[in-house]
């Protein structure tokens, strides 16, 4: 024989055979718009042109995971990504200015253009990218 008993349980109570505690996201939002991930480690103030091409594909990689995942950070970077890297330890050359470019079906896509002080052009720098490739 099988005896099937039904216990009426409080909604709270768990009915898992191995209870586990309740766990909390393992990333914790902060406020003022500061990234979710830590984009650097120390305050970084990027001097010349040279100093932005090595060091900042980095920092925007870590920037675009940030976008990803915090709609916060995506939002205060979209509106003035200049400042949200300020905010976040990242200082950039005056003459280094950023595009946050997010077309409706493409992967969001940053912009780093450099403009000289008495120039109405500006030179494109760099552009980063997230792009997802499946491999086997």
């Amino acid at each position: 024989f099988i005896v099937i008993t039904w216990n009426m349980r409080n909604k709270n109570q768990s009915t898992a055979l191995v209870p586990t505690p309740k766990l909390h996201a393992p990333a914790i939002k902060k406020s003022s718009h500061v990234a979710t991930v830590k984009l650097v480690d120390d305050k970084t103030i990027l001097e010349d042109k040279e100093e932005v091409r090595t060091k900042l594909p980095d920092i925007l990689g870590r920037v675009l995971a940030c976008i990803w995942i915090d709609p916060e950070f995506y939002h205060s970077f979209a509106n003035d990504p200049k400042s949200t890297l300020e905010k976040n330890g990242v200082f950039l050359p005056q003459d280094i200015f950023l595009d946050f470019e997010k077309p409706r079906a493409d992967r969001p896509k940053v912009v780093v253009y450099e403009k000289k002080k008495d120039s109405k052009f500006k030179l494109r720098v760099m552009y980063l990218q997230l792009v997802m490739m499946a491999g086997r």
